[in-house]
């Protein structure tokens, strides 16, 4: 990035750095050069001051080209935006042009398969949708033999640092495994241009017959991974995305209820308020990854969801795999065994819940 900036620097453009985070290295220090730096601005949050990418200041000096590091960071609480890509679409709506950093690991659709390689759950991430609107998206390659040395010469942790980074997340096996993903993802992106590129240019698309995927979700905890799995076939697929929540009625509402007193008692209005803001939240995920999102209530959950995937032309299911207890699928019924019952021509996929829920 850093290269890049002088590079159209040196040719009359405009740039300046609007955050870059050096973590103290020597080599990453000089890199910067002569170029112009925005001042960060200081944040003070529960008595320590913080800084953070002064977006407001950035705006103000109007450059052709702003130079933003690490994408996914999450801002201080209290700041005007969640996220460092939020202040970034600011600035693109400015009509400023941006150049930022991001790992393969913050992507959001991608987080349950960088945990279960690398053991380390990401909790920085970014929705997938930042990536594809990029006008261009360049791969900055490195064997994992060639990462490793330069850990190891101290180009990238302190030397106290090295030997614990090398025996965990940086494992020649993860980084091998993560360069893969990188790459096959900068092929996808570089695959969608060329079908716009077709698609505007009148030629013939070569390309298989349309798939639909359909994720039904709900407020359990793991649903996050079950909606991303569905993302990744769908992304796989070249498909459409749609994602579906069925509020229960009538006899299933009342049935809720009851199950709900039964476990917790008193407490159950707070569970359920707290399994409503859940659903919101995969609601958003679902949104932030492309998908449809539809919302509707039945007293038939599995007669739904089939007659939504008809009306759609829906191809492959993603479900969890049920959580109820016996006792329970014998008084509300099991949706998975009545939808495995229709006859619907429809993939269903099950998503098994992680081991930690």
């Amino acid at each position: 990035m850093l290269n890049e900036g002088h590079r159209r620097e040196s040719r009359g453009t405009d740039v300046v750095v609007g955050y870059v985070e050096t973590h103290g290295r020597p080599q990453t220090q000089a890199q910067l050069g002569d170029l112009e730096i925005i001042p960060r601005k200081r944040v003070t949050y529960r008595g320590v001051t913080l800084e953070e990418m002064d977006t407001e200041a950035i705006i103000a000096r109007h450059p052709k080209v702003a130079l933003i590091d690490e994408l996914a960071h999450t801002n201080v609480p209290g700041s005007k935006h969640v996220k460092r890509y939020q202040d970034v679409e600011e600035i693109l709506d400015a009509g400023i042009n941006v150049i930022t950093t991001l790992n393969i690991q913050h992507l959001e659709s991608l987080n349950d398969l960088v945990a279960s390689i690398t053991g380390v759950r990401v909790r920085e991430t970014l929705p997938d949708w930042i990536l594809d609107q990029a006008d261009e998206v360049e791969l900055i390659d490195i064997s994992p033999y060639a990462l490793r040395q330069r850990m190891r010469h101290g180009n990238i942790y302190p030397s106290e640092r090295i030997d614990a980074a090398l025996n965990n997340f940086f494992r020649e096996g993860n980084l091998t495994a993560l360069r893969e993903i990188a790459l096959r993802r900068v092929a996808e992106k570089t695959e969608a241009q060329l079908q716009e590129y077709m698609t505007e240019h009148g030629i013939t698309e070569m390309r298989p017959a349309g798939e639909r995927v359909l994720v039904g979700f709900d407020s359990r905890p793991y649903t996050r991974e079950v909606i991303r799995d569905a993302w990744r076939l769908a992304h796989g697929l070249h498909a459409d995305l749609i994602a579906v929540t069925i509020q229960p009625e009538g006899y299933l509402a009342f049935m809720s209820k009851l199950i709900g007193f039964l476990k917790f008692g008193r407490e159950a209005p707070k569970y359920r308020e707290a399994a409503l803001r859940r659903l919101e939240d995969h609601a958003l995920l679902a949104e932030d990854l492309g998908a449809e999102v539809i919302r509707t209530s039945s007293s038939d959950i599995a007669s739904t969801l089939v007659k939504i995937a008809h009306e759609r032309q829906v191809t492959q299911l993603v479900l969890g795999q049920p959580a109820r207890s016996h006792w329970e699928e014998l008084l509300r019924g099991s949706i998975i065994n009545r939808l495995l019952r229709m006859s619907t021509d429809i993939d269903i996929h099950l998503v098994p819940r992680s081991g930690d829920e």
